[in-house]
């Protein structure tokens, strides 16, 4: 899958990305977490004037929330819908005894930092970056997430992300007085006094400054690129059984694209919408992507919507404006019975043919909670099927079946941090596998694969699954 390895991104749009992804799963507005970053900008230079303090900051306003869709089933079968779970807890409307059970389900937020944590190392932002998001579940006064740790090992960057955050999110649900009066009330509890104080001498004029905010800011032309794939890993960590998904989207997509004679910006901008199309997925409760069976109405009308809020999400990042737009025509169909929008016919070019095409065989190709995944004859059949009802052109399906290259795969690199069985164990537990599922399908003992599972935690310095899945497929371990 080489061809999808090659899609890079400035910094700062991966950032912004991550950050767009985060405020949908925490069921924030589109641009919070960007709103918190210059909030957080403001506080650090208030505090100590310009300086790399202030970028430290801001990177790690962005990336709060960047482990948030790996915890997503976690809060999801601990709060019944994670979205709208968060968005209460975040502005002090969930229960008091749900917001108990968030307190004590420590295991999410070693989960959340960790993933976090990985995501900062990949882009090499740093070790005041990697410190600062690790601390933004720690409280002043100790109770904090999921270490406990005492004021004085927390990074004051985590409370000034933290103050901006609450600034934000609580002056828009309760109003700015109401928010001044809790986070009052926190200092010396959640944040240091000083720093709450300070924040709230100067609130109303730096949310006032918000306003003006450019929502279409110039990309710096000299900024160095990182690669998109890790924010297609970090949307598919959403739901375990998508771990990879983007990556094999972008894959088939760009060689059926290639096949088809389509030139090499028309690849890259498929290649990119494989990849972050499934932004959108942020918004919707896990506990109804898990749902067997039909949905109801509602629930429809909210799958329909991921299509629109991927495109909404992107469409700030002007490096990603063309593959938003591509991105937003993944559920499209001939016929017009697709969504968002329910074009047809030659409305849909041959980028977006190919692209709905792609998303429609590689989910086929892979299991889902309420089947298994289709062989390849099976699939091909499937498609065909639906091609003959006005849903894809036969001819696209064809370029798309000769494109595919067969099933997700472990495999070894050269000077490979894990053993072959190692890989392969990581592949299953990627896909969502328990320890004795794993033992059943490697024809291996349980205690085998706790063995291997030890090892690899181990040698890829991490402790949760979803941390080690995205350093697995960072690393090409799993693909």
């Amino acid at each position: 899958m080489d061809s999808a390895l090659h899609l890079d991104i400035s910094l700062s749009g991966a950032l912004r990305a991550i950050g767009q992804v985060g405020d949908l799963s925490m069921g924030q507005p589109l641009g919070h977490s960007r709103r918190v970053a210059a909030l957080a900008r403001r506080l650090a230079q208030a505090a100590h004037g310009e300086g790399e303090h202030q970028r430290v900051a801001e990177q790690v306003a962005l990336l709060r929330w960047s482990g948030c869709t790996a915890n997503a089933e976690g809060f999801a079968n601990l709060l019944g819908d994670d979205v709208d779970g968060r968005r209460a807890m975040l502005d002090l409307t969930l229960s008091k005894e749900k917001m108990n059970a968030v307190h004590q389900a420590v295991p999410l937020a070693v989960v959340h930092c960790e993933v976090s944590g990985e995501v900062a190392r990949t882009l090499e932002l740093g070790a005041a970056v990697e410190a600062g998001l690790c601390g933004v579940f720690e409280t002043y006064d100790g109770t904090g997430r999921p270490l406990g740790l005492t004021h004085e090992h927390i990074p004051e960057v985590a409370y000034q992300v933290v103050l901006a955050g609450d600034l934000d999110i609580l002056s828009r649900a309760h109003g700015l007085d109401a928010a001044l009066r809790w986070i009052r009330d926190q200092s010396d509890r959640r944040y240091p006094a000083s720093l709450a104080s300070l924040l709230m001498d100067n609130a109303r004029e730096w949310l006032a400054d918000l306003e003006g905010l450019s929502q279409h800011p110039a990309d710096a032309q000299a900024e160095r690129s990182v690669s998109l794939t890790l924010v297609g890993d970090v949307i598919d960590l959403k739901l375990p059984w998508l771990a990879g998904h983007s990556r094999r989207v972008a894959h088939v997509a760009m060689e059926a694209a290639r096949s088809w004679g389509l030139d090499e910006p028309s690849l890259t901008a498929i290649g990119k919408a494989a990849l972050v199309y499934g932004l959108g997925r942020a918004a919707v409760s896990n506990q109804l992507w898990n749902t067997a069976g039909a949905l109801s109405y509602s629930a429809v009308e909210r799958v329909h919507l991921v299509p629109y809020w991927t495109q909404q999400a992107l469409r700030p990042i002007s490096e990603l404006a063309v593959s938003a737009e591509i991105a937003a025509h993944a559920y499209e169909r001939l016929n017009g019975s697709g969504y968002f929008r329910g074009v047809m016919g030659d409305a849909l070019c041959a980028e977006h043919r190919l692209f709905a095409t792609s998303v429609a065989w590689v989910a086929l190709r892979e299991a889902r909670p309420w089947r298994t995944a289709y062989g390849e004859s099976e699939a091909a059949r499937l498609l065909a099927q639906d091609a003959a009802g006005g849903l894809f052109d036969k001819d696209v399906c064809d370029a798309v079946i000769a494109a595919a290259r067969g099933e997700r795969r472990a495999h070894q690199p050269k000077g490979s941090l894990l053993t072959a069985r190692e890989c392969d164990v990581l592949l299953e537990i990627s896909r969502g596998a328990s320890n004795k599922q794993v033992a059943r399908l490697l024809d291996i003992s349980p205690s085998t694969v706790r063995t291997h599972m030890e090892s690899i935690f181990r040698k890829l310095e991490c402790s949760t699954r979803a941390a080690a899945t995205l350093k697995g497929l960072t690393l090409g371990l799993i693909a």
